[in-house]
């Protein structure tokens, strides 16, 4: 492929990490199915509830986002941003970070130094344009990456016994670091890609509500952080909720449900402002953390991700945005059904949670095999239009 200048996998950075993404969606699920059912024996650097955790975030969701800001950055600041050697390399710390956190027997500090490598590597490549860009908000990016590997830095922290009790608390600020990425690329995207997909549609964009946005997710981050699952970190989370019912109430417009691709980015974003909610009230002990979580990570950020990279990966490979094929829709059915199971279905009859467990990460595997399957040949190759990128 390579000799017939039909292999263009490094030519921008959306096309190897949201492939990554995929892939690893697919089989970091089907692993964790196969050790929580006994099946394979979970060995490695963490413990299995851990490895969940960690792997979806700082696997597949920090994929999802270096893949996005690689891609998006240089449309945003019109400055080169990785390709071709740069970027295999970046891939391929964040592929190794992968692999020696299943590998037996692998050196903790070994496992710690490349997995923590991986965020502040993207911000490294990634700082001049953000920096020195007209826009000064895009430098909150780079505040975020730092938090991130804050985040990761807890997590290691307390498995290689530094530290005690750091790691849900990484594992929750990088919850919220990955919301505000969310929060930051959706203000710019949803409200454009809604008017230009639906004929007569017109975005409220309210300036109380997009400074209001990160100002409450990040009270609502430093709380959680510093006083988790507490009555404070929940009314700010309930803030944070109300304000994004808000913000997406002004981007809505009927149209939206005639256009998969568009309605699957409003729907992963009611899923966040429903997560946002039910982490506010678990603060209160309404419900288990746990149920509040997985709306975010299921729902919201599963949802908006598969959705984000359906369209993106359309319009950067010169392809119609609107045409996603008639299985890529599926797929967004599929997840969202998995989403309910897996937030729904233990709250309601937590006696058979096994069962919804398998439900739910079944769905969510189906939804991911769709997109690998069509996506992949997207990928890998060239653009249809002859354009680099």
């Amino acid at each position: 492929m390579r000799k017939s200048g039909s292999f263009a996998l490094f030519a921008l950075g959306f096309r190897p990490f949201f492939l990554a993404a995929g892939l690893s969606a697919l089989v970091l699920l089907g692993l964790w199915l196969a050790f929580w059912q006994g099946v394979v024996p979970a060995k490695g650097y963490f413990t299995l509830v851990e490895w969940h955790a960690h792997e979806m975030l700082f696997g597949y969701a920090s994929a999802v986002i270096a893949g996005f800001l690689l891609t998006a950055v240089k449309n945003w600041t019109g400055m080169a941003v990785p390709t071709g050697r740069l970027l295999v390399i970046i891939s391929s710390v964040w592929l190794l970070g992968r692999v020696l956190v299943v590998t037996p027997g692998a050196p903790q500090w070994l496992v710690a130094a490349v997995d923590l490598a991986f965020i502040p590597l993207v911000g490294w490549s990634l700082w001049r344009p953000l920096w020195h860009g007209q826009n000064r908000v895009n430098r909150m990016f780079l505040l975020i990456f730092a938090g991130m590997t804050l985040a990761n830095l807890l997590v290691h922290l307390d498995v290689m016994g530094v530290a005690r009790n750091l790691w849900p608390r990484g594992a929750y600020l990088m919850v919220d670091m990955v919301l505000l990425v969310l929060l930051l690329v959706a203000g710019r995207v949803v409200p454009f890609f809604t008017e230009k997909a639906v004929p007569g549609a017109r975005s409220t964009v309210r300036p109380w509500v997009e400074k209001g946005t990160f100002i409450s997710m990040v009270i609502a981050a430093g709380a959680e952080l510093a006083l988790p699952h507490g009555p404070v970190a929940g009314a700010a989370l309930l803030a944070a909720a109300l304000i994004q019912g808000v913000r997406l109430a002004g981007w809505y417009h009927p149209g939206v449900w005639r256009v998969p691709i568009l309605w699957v980015l409003h729907v992963g974003y009611a899923w966040l402002v429903l997560g946002l909610t039910l982490r506010g009230l678990s603060g209160f002990g309404v419900l288990l953390p746990s149920v509040a979580l997985h709306a975010i990570t299921v729902g919201g950020i599963g949802v908006l991700t598969l959705g984000m990279m359906s369209r993106v990966a359309l319009g950067h490979t010169g392809r119609n945005i609107n045409d996603t094929g008639p299985f890529i829709p599926v797929a967004f059915v599929l997840l969202n059904l998995g989403a309910v199971m897996r937030v729904f279905g233990p709250w309601l009859a937590p006696q058979q949670f096994n069962l919804w467990i398998n439900i739910a990460g079944g769905l969510w595997m189906l939804a991911f095999l769709l997109f690998a399957l069509v996506y992949t040949p997207i990928l890998i190759r060239p653009r249809i239009d002859g354009r680099p990128g």
